[in-house]
């Protein structure tokens, strides 16, 4: 029985918030602007903010990991986007990525109920580093062909554009699979919930 769950196929899956159209869009066209050939913009499809990376799971344990994760009774989350790029790690001469931070009690708070949820029902062991609310906007390219260490970026991402200043509300909760392809991650969603905003009015 052993040998046959280890056989059998498994899912790489993570939980996240969707941005709004136009948002991706002003991103995008920020995004066109990245000058150095070190830097490998993230593609429209995959702009999210990850609320809870799962790990590898059973496929056929995906219904569950979905009634789990899109069961939380929150808000949809009002955002803010800070205006520089900051470096990941933070403070090293060679970061593997660029994001935008993403200040959000209430994606803070949804983490938590998500996170929570998950842990309830045994498909996840909480992280012991607080959870970040951010955006990732770019990649950086290995130094070499099939070497780990990041290139050198000279010209490091710019800030945002004003317009994506404006704080905006993330609607739409989703879970991912995640492919990995040696071009990149490729993201495919398997279940989504869509989050009431806050303010309804009774309505």
């Amino acid at each position: 029985m052993a040998k046959e769950r280890l056989k059998s196929p498994r899912a790489r899956l993570f939980v996240a918030l969707d941005l709004p159209d136009d948002v991706r869009e002003g991103i995008v066209a920020w995004q066109r602007g990245l000058g150095d050939p070190a830097l490998r913009p993230v593609k429209p499809e995959s702009l999210h903010m990850t609320l809870v990376f799962l790990g590898y799971h059973p496929e056929k344990a995906i219904d569950r990991i979905a009634e789990a994760a899109l069961g939380v009774d929150t808000p949809a989350p009002e955002i803010r986007l800070e205006p520089d790029p900051v470096g990941v790690p933070r403070g090293k001469q060679r970061p593997r990525l660029f994001a935008l931070d993403a200040p959000s009690e209430g994606a803070v708070e949804l983490q938590r109920q998500v996170e929570e949820r998950l842990v309830e029902a045994r498909f996840y062991e909480p992280e012991k580093r607080p959870f970040w609310p951010h955006l990732t906007v770019a990649r950086v390219k290995p130094e070499t062909r099939g070497k780990r260490r990041p290139a050198l970026v000279e010209s490091p991402p710019g800030p945002l554009p004003e317009r994506l200043f404006r704080p905006f509300v993330a609607l739409r909760l989703v879970l991912f699979r995640s492919h990995l392809r040696p071009q990149g991650a490729e993201y495919v969603p398997l279940a989504e919930k869509d989050l009431k905003p806050a303010h309804t009015n009774g309505r």
